[in-house]
């Protein structure tokens, strides 16, 4: 297994990964300053704005935003057809130790994010670009953990979590202040790479040839 990255490392422990990552239909890229004005496009949309952590009133307090070092070093494209419809954020994280054993918890896991342009919904971009981060961390990073958090109001958001099979560890009672004003229930789901690597092995066998044809075959959605 390759060095672990350190939340410090940002960018160049992404740069260990081959860029771009290509799906079926989308291109992941690491994000450039110039993604600010593609971005700003969807972001400032207010059934956009409405959940993320920061809404920066105009293009260019969100340009200066987006720019800045340390989230750019953690942000992602989305493109279909040489168009930026999405953003991703991936940041490396040290888990928790006991001091005696702190140093084998640095930078193994990681705090995933996503934004759709709403004009691109309901097609599967989310779910699919969002699946192909986590393989990324698990198969290229090496991390043993991935995580997730959105206001418990954000339907789409955990649904999508748990599309792809991570599941809820966390639920915050009107512990997250809202910008409306409003303390807002929270939650948390996580993903072992184990887990991970246990699903993708069911999805092939069930995807094999004569799967399903036993007397435990069933249907799923």
């Amino acid at each position: 297994m390759p060095d672990l990255p350190t939340p410090a490392a940002g960018r160049p422990a992404l740069a260990a990964v081959a860029w771009p990552v290509r799906t079926a239909r989308l291109t992941i890229r690491p994000a450039t300053a110039a993604d600010a004005e593609p971005t700003w496009a969807f972001r400032r949309l207010p059934e956009v704005a409405r959940w993320i952590t920061a809404a920066p009133g105009d293009a260019a307090a969100y340009a200066e935003h987006f720019r800045e070092p340390e989230r750019l070093a953690k942000t992602l494209v989305i493109e279909h057809d040489g168009e930026v419809v999405g953003d991703l954020m991936i940041a490396i994280e040290d888990g928790w130790g006991q001091a005696e054993v702190a140093e084998r918890v640095r930078g193994v896991q990681a705090e995933l994010g996503w934004v759709l342009h709403p004009e691109h919904g309901g097609q599967g971009y989310a779910t699919e670009a969002v699946a192909a981060l986590v393989r990324v961390c698990f198969e290229e990073l090496g991390l043993r953990r991935v995580i997730a958090q959105c206001f418990a109001d954000n339907e789409s958001s955990w649904r999508l979590m748990e599309r792809l099979g991570m599941r809820r560890e966390q639920h915050t009672v009107r512990e997250s202040l809202h910008r409306s004003g409003r303390w807002l229930d929270g939650y948390g789901y996580a993903q072992l790479s184990e887990e991970w690597a246990a699903a993708q092995s069911s999805a092939e066998s069930a995807s094999s040839p004569g799967a399903g044809k036993g007397p435990m075959s069933g249907s799923v959605s």
